[in-house]
């Protein structure tokens, strides 16, 4: 039995929930630490950006998951939808923690949806999520339709690259981290498209009459 096998029949053992749970609990203890001073002097900022970057972080793991199981055999199938109900809610955390301790006034917030580009971006990626969180049941999948459940979940796509952007966006000065996610998140969509169709419809389309690649 090779390393892979030997995982996957350990996270066979391992039941969805926990990731709910452990979820749920880091979010509490990074929010107790900011309650009680122990996230530097900007305990907002600080719990704003924690939340953030571990929604991203999830973000990132569930579009991985595909790609895992594709070409490393490694299967967090049975993980995917706890990873992405648990990021929507840090994105809502994230939300909250900005509107209701940083700017604490509903037209405030609103004026900065409109006029902050990075927080409209920010925004737009936190909609794109809802109709996801919503339908990631299976009452959903069976009413809906397996094909037309698919096709809304890619609504992912959009949601981590406007993630992403907003997180590039928010810091000050330059910074590799963010970069770094936005690397990561391009390199797992590129590996969802179909290249051979998509470059052998290309081909196709250049060597055509008229077309600019055509052969003399």
């Amino acid at each position: 039995m090779n390393v892979t096998q030997t995982i996957n029949q350990g996270l066979r053992r391992v039941p969805a929930w926990t990731l709910y749970v452990a979820g749920a609990g880091w979010t509490a203890w990074l929010f107790w630490l900011g309650l009680t001073g122990n996230l530097g002097p900007e305990p907002v900022e600080a719990l704003e950006h924690e939340y953030g970057e571990l929604a991203l972080k999830l973000i990132v793991l569930g579009l991985a998951v595909t790609p895992l199981r594709r070409y490393l055999g490694l299967n967090l199938m049975k993980f995917r939808r706890a990873i992405g109900v648990t990021a929507f809610f840090l994105v809502l955390a994230h939300f909250l923690v900005w509107a209701l301790l940083d700017v604490q006034t509903l037209s405030a917030v609103w004026a900065d949806i409109v006029k902050r580009t990075y927080i409209t971006i920010g925004m737009a990626s936190l909609l794109l999520l809802i109709p996801l969180v919503v339908t990631s049941n299976n009452w959903s999948i069976r009413k809906m339709g397996g094909a037309a459940w698919r096709r809304l979940h890619r609504l992912v796509y959009p949601a981590a690259v406007l993630g992403v952007i907003h997180y590039i966006w928010l810091v000050k000065g330059f910074q590799i981290e963010p970069l770094v996610y936005a690397a990561i998140i391009g390199g797992l969509l590129a590996l969802r498209l179909d290249w051979k169709t998509w470059l052998g419809g290309f081909a196709s389309s250049a060597h055509a009459p008229g077309g600019r690649g055509r052969a003399r």
